[in-house]
């Protein structure tokens, strides 16, 4: 709460207690500029009409089985493989050296590639296929020996890329609990002796990341991996898929994947192979009439929920916080993506750092890791999950700037994230809580508005939890913008229909309640019309809140209203509060008023959108209503007006007037909106203007 608001004060020797113009907002000028942009993003990434869909308990996720491959098997996949960039390149290096370590992401094809390479150089040599466990890099495989002629395909085992990614030994140059002979390179150099001995090839399939740089920079052994293109690989899959059916059938499996509810029920910018097969595999069965339209979307909406279960399951695999780091890293990076989905990437990595900080902790409490000084390359991070970088613009109220952006490739990516975190993985709640509630302290909008946007989302999954462990800690502190997060966090939360009625109890209750943080947070959620279910309802409980407040930050949330969706029903509230026996609520109409005329637009962002108003958001919310709802204009004046006549508020009225002016007098747009205004201003109602007031008007444009 503002410490310089002071509403009511002594004016002279009569006595009477006049008001003053309220200055500033709850947050007294801190993370408010630039709210706007902030708050229309994060809704936009995080609230999905549809949801996220579970996945589908009849679709098990593929794996590939240890051992030979069969024939049959290697003949599909050579007849359906696609070749990506750089194929080449990857067939050049096995064929020349007999090891090749293929770096990419589960899911974009690279266990495909490296049977397919294999497949080519075993048919010539007359062997076969074998996956195997990646014991053997380790010598502790108990699998037979390379057999000439054969291909190998096996993963890098855990423990290689935990010996490369944890802290070095300085006396000794080797990493604790390991041995100089058991780093990644080494024990690729050691695969690629015994291949070259038994005349066999190997593919060595390594994950994105820190090891897959180390590798990559070492230029002996490792390749990246690039997908083929998701339309070809879709496209070669429904072909095979329909063979056997009528050619009309292909055709409509094409157009069904073609139509806009299907890519919107995806929500990812592009396929990976993995995921176009799976989609193929859907598109063939509609076809053939064995799965409804609807069965089919939900199928869809299922891709980024398995997405985000698959880069969830790692890290719980690894107990030991040097082993997990690595992996606690990504997930941070994610869920952090997740909050801060398009915003500067700046924001998002030091985001990201504060809850690997949070995650190591909780699995190790004994020790607190540090932050690495030199990270891999640009765009390496963000490739692991699933994004990328660009330019971007953030808003700073005054102005916008460009800065470097990340964002997900797919709009169902930031929620489904969300939700596995807080739906899937008990432990991880408290870290992130702990996370959500540091970053809405934040005075920065680009950040604490995002945080308080996700929070309300996660408490809308369990308001008992999210209650408890994030909001009610935010308002019970002593910071404004925390208090100010809670209130948004509340008002996002209530956008749930199953979750409004207890936030709307809360929230009556704190009214009621003695507590001040408790009552100044009811009103600032009750200004973005959400909590109470309708703007009627809100602007009647911050009617009843301004009597214990005085209408300090009451007023605040009933012109945040009024720069909501229903202004014209705000504004009947208002003259019907001027009418109101009870001092208070005459009091709030009144400031309300004197905060129309001074308050830029773009300080009253709220959580639904309303466009009219984006083109006059630097203007003074009075001035934009009038542009954008002329309708208000009666209402508006009959407000002004008792403003200006009434002794209580005439003398700040007619300074919040003048100011009016002279603002909208730099402004040609401006001006001409109030010189259609103020005649209105001065002729119509009951009550003439009082003659001081009408005197000041009057010489205040004669001066312009």
């Amino acid at each position: 709460m503002s410490g310089t608001e002071n509403i009511d004060v002594t004016a002279d020797h009569t006595g009477i207690r006049r008001l003053d113009i309220p200055k500033g907002g709850p947050l007294d000028g801190a993370g408010e500029a630039g709210g706007a942009r902030t708050a229309r993003e994060a809704r936009a990434h995080l609230h999905l009409t549809d949801g996220p869909a579970p996945l589908p308990a009849d679709e098990p996720c593929p794996t590939l089985p240890e051992g030979p491959v069969p024939y049959e098997e290697l003949a599909r996949l050579q007849r359906l493989h696609r070749t990506g960039p750089g194929h080449s390149q990857l067939r050049e290096q096995l064929r020349r050296t007999r090891l090749l370590a293929l770096c990419g992401e589960p899911g974009t094809g690279r266990a495909w590639t490296g049977l397919a390479l294999l497949a080519e150089r075993a048919e010539r040599a007359g062997g076969g296929v074998t996956r195997l466990a990646p014991g053997i890099l380790l010598g502790t495989s108990t699998a037979q020996e390379l057999q000439r002629g054969h291909g190998y395909l096996l993963e890098l085992p855990a423990a290689a890329v935990v010996s490369s990614v944890t802290t070095p030994d300085t006396r000794s140059g080797t990493t604790p609990g390991t041995t100089p002979d058991t780093t990644p390179g080494t024990l690729l150099d050691r695969l690629r002796a015994r291949a070259v001995e038994r005349g066999a090839f190997a593919v060595v399939l390594v994950p994105g990341g820190p090891l897959a740089e180390q590798l990559l920079g070492d230029r002996r052994h490792a390749l990246p991996h690039e997908p083929p293109a998701a339309a070809d690989v879709l496209e070669v899959h429904l072909a095979d898929l329909l063979a056997d059916a009528p050619a009309e059938l292909l055709e409509l499996a094409r157009t069904t994947a073609a139509r806009p509810e299907v890519a919107e029920a995806l929500g990812l910018d592009e396929l990976r192979p993995g995921e176009a097969a799976r989609l193929a595999g859907h598109l063939a069965a509609h076809a053939r009439g064995g799965m409804s339209d609807g069965r089919l979307l939900a199928h869809c909406r299922s891709f980024a929920p398995r997405q985000a279960r698959a880069w969830f399951a790692a890290p719980g695999r690894l107990d030991t916080l040097p082993a997990a780091l690595p992996e606690l890293r990504a997930a941070a990076l994610r869920i952090a993506l997740a909050v801060f989905n398009g915003s500067a990437h700046s924001l998002t990595a030091e985001a990201a750092e504060l809850l690997t900080w949070e995650l190591a902790v909780t699995l190790d409490p004994q020790h607190a890791p540090g932050r690495p000084l030199f990270t891999a390359r640009p765009g390496a991070a963000p490739g692991t999950a699933r994004a990328v970088c660009g330019d971007g613009m953030e808003d700073l109220g005054e102005a916008s700037v460009p800065v470097r952006a990340v964002w997900f490739r797919g709009r169902r990516l930031a929620p489904a994230v969300l939700y596995e975190v807080w739906d899937g993985h008990h432990n991880l709640r408290g870290p992130t809580a702990r996370w959500l509630r540091a970053l809405c302290d934040d005075p920065r909008p680009q950040v604490w508005v995002r945080a308080a946007v996700a929070a309300g989302v996660l408490c809308a999954r369990d308001y008992l939890y999210g209650l408890t462990e994030l909001l009610l800690p935010l308002v019970r502190t002593d910071s404004p913008v925390q208090r100010m997060a809670a209130a948004t966090a509340l008002a996002e939360a209530a956008r749930a229909p199953e979750v409004r009625p207890a936030v709307d109890g809360l929230l009556r209750a704190w009214a009621r309640g003695d507590d001040e943080r408790e009552r100044e947070t009811a009103a600032l959620a009750h200004g973005y019309g959400l909590a109470a279910g309708s703007v009627p309802a809100s602007l009647a409980e911050l009617g009843r809140i301004a009597c214990a407040d005085g209408g300090v930050t009451t007023s605040y949330g009933v012109l945040r209203l009024l720069a909501g969706t229903e202004p014209e029903v705000v504004l009947d509230g208002l003259t019907h509060w001027l009418r109101d026996t009870r001092r208070p609520r005459r009091d709030l109409a009144l400031l309300t008023a004197l905060r129309a005329v001074t308050t830029r637009t773009s300080h009253l962002w709220g959580l639904r959108e309303v466009p009219e108003l984006e083109p006059y958001t630097a203007w003074p919310l009075a001035t934009a209503l009038l542009a954008a709802r002329p309708g208000c204009a009666p209402q508006l004046s009959e407000l002004l007006r008792a403003a200006l006549t009434w002794a209580r508020s005439a003398g700040a009225a007619e300074d919040a007037l003048v100011g009016w002016i002279r603002r909208a007098a730099r402004d040609e747009r401006q001006l001409a909106v109030l010189c259609g205004f103020l005649p209105r201003l001065a002729q119509d109602g009951d009550e003439p203007l009082d003659v001081r007031a009408a005197t000041r008007i009057r010489e205040v444009l004669e001066a312009l």
